[in-house]
């Protein structure tokens, strides 16, 4: 059956999956966004549908202190005796913490802190006994393990059971079963375009270890102009058929040499087979973006359709919004006219601006939003591209010298430009038009300037996300008095 890869475009690194209750549900790192931790359910593996994040309380996830570099890192999600377990860390404060929900699409418990160095964490449950499987800080010693009190968040005593492959920085591990033979799979080589994906096998979940003679039993390394690269840090899954599954993070890359790519880390899906006890990939063939396989159900999608979300925040703020850190809720609003918000003394180079975006999923696609705002002196509203504080673009409408006006401004490091002015009406719509090269910003229909994609890249700006777009407001230094009013957005990929 047909499929296209990612089988979750845009921002959706480091993907988990397990399959519980004849569904499947996948989780991936979120970094400085909240909600924290998206969440997914699919019954083929190919179409997947929001069902809500882990971490929805600040309680759960302090994020004032995270950035595109960290927050919330590789999670696990495992399914165990009718619960559901989410282990992973929050590199920002705090650490390795885990949580859990007998509805996954429901409310998640506060956190269970874990005392334990390092990042990515692993549970593998066996007669009775869980096993914390982690990437250490020590690169002697780079993946350890001890047993888990899941009471307490306790651990026993840690043990390496795997020093690395070709690279001493090995990160992502996870155990799994199969005909009494124990796996363990790791990812080496950074995460751009040297990564790989390491298997060993053991009789025992502790070890001792003994790697694949087929090692990496994925990689693209080695194929610089490839369009899908850097794929690892990768999980396993086992369908109803018996059938086992890969899913992992890759990249699309575009754009002239050197190559680049902006959408973040995507996730892609992949059928393995066995093979002298080895699981062998995609026939060992490169994962592509045009895939056959046989899908564990029907497709629900038309893989030509194309996607279309229409939002006029009357039910609020659906699954697919997300701020920059913990937001101060005061100055978000919703109701039958629309996505009232308040810009605070922040603008999109600082921390804490008032923003709400939606990953970009799509080289190609658009976003359209229907801006009432009548600003006062250096107050500004409208709809941004961004990277990171330091990498974004946004059109938005201010007043200047008594007048309102739109005006499209490019952020790229230190370097700020306003490219394009217009003056405006009260109510005006805002677009931004996007394709693998460029953005194009519109006001009421009419081109007001441009931006590169490389600039907002990874590339470029660094970090672990991808571009994200949506909706801002700022007071350039006081807080606005008056409130702008986002009657309706749509989002839209061709």
């Amino acid at each position: 059956m047909r499929y296209k890869n990612p089988v979750l475009p845009g921002f959706h690194p480091d993907p988990t999956i397990c399959r519980a209750d004849g569904s499947f549900f996948l989780a991936t790192s979120s970094f400085e966004y909240v909600p924290g931790v998206p969440l997914y359910r699919s019954d083929n593996l190919a179409d997947w549908e929001p069902i809500g994040h882990a971490l929805t309380r600040d309680s759960q996830f302090a994020a004032h202190h995270a950035d595109a570099l960290t927050g919330i890192y590789a999670p696990t999600l495992r399914h165990h005796d009718g619960t559901f377990y989410l282990v992973t860390t929050n590199v920002s404060g705090g650490g390795h913490f885990f949580v859990t929900a007998e509805d996954p699409a429901g409310e998640w418990s506060e956190p269970t802190w874990i005392d334990a160095p390092g990042i990515d964490p692993d549970l593998f449950f066996e007669d009775g006994t869980c096993y914390f499987t982690y990437h250490s800080d020590d690169p002697d010693a780079p993946i350890q393990q001890a047993e888990l009190d899941l009471e307490t968040g306790d651990l026993g005593e840690s043990s390496t059971i795997w020093t690395g492959f070709r690279d001493p920085y090995v990160e992502a591990p996870h155990i799994y079963e199969r005909d009494g033979t124990y796996y363990l799979m790791v990812a080496e080589g950074g995460t751009h375009a040297g990564h790989m994906v390491v298997m060993a096998r053991a009789d025992d979940p502790t070890g001792p270890y003994e790697g694949c003679p087929d090692n990496p039993i994925l990689t693209h390394w080695g194929q610089p102009r490839d369009a899908i690269r850097a794929v690892g840090h990768a999980d396993l899954v086992q369908d109803h058929n018996g059938a086992w599954w890969l899913v992992c993070l890759g990249i699309r890359q575009r754009g002239p040499w050197p190559r680049y790519h902006h959408l973040g880390r995507e996730t892609f899906l992949a059928p393995v087979s066995w093979e002298n006890g080895w699981p062998v990939v995609n026939d060992g063939e490169p994962i592509q973006a045009a895939m056959d396989a046989p899908l564990p159900g029907d497709r629900k999608t038309d893989e030509t359709s194309i996607d279309r979300t229409d939002t006029t925040f009357a039910d609020g703020l659906g699954l697919e919004w997300q701020f920059r850190r913990n937001p101060d809720r005061e100055r978000y609003e919703t109701g039958s006219d629309g996505l009232r918000l308040r810009g605070g003394p922040e603008s999109l180079a600082e921390p804490g601006a008032t923003f709400v975006g939606r990953r970009q999923t799509a080289f190609d696609c658009r976003l359209e939003a229907a801006l009432s705002f009548d600003p006062g002196a250096g107050e500004e509203a409208g709809i941004a591209v961004v990277a990171d504080e330091r990498h974004h673009y946004q059109v938005g409408v201010t007043r200047r010298e008594g007048r309102r006006e739109a005006i499209v401004r490019l952020r790229i490091g230190d370097a700020t430009e306003i490219v394009g002015r217009t003056p405006v009406g009260e109510t005006v719509d805002l677009s931004v038009v996007a394709d693998a090269e460029s953005y194009r910003f519109l006001v009421d229909g009419t081109e007001l300037g441009s931006g590169s994609t490389r600039y907002l890249s990874t590339e470029v700006a660094d970090g672990f996300t991808g571009v994200v777009v949506g909706p801002y407001a700022t007071g350039h230094g006081t807080t606005c008095e008056t409130d702008a009013v986002i009657e309706r957005v749509v989002y839209s990929t061709d």
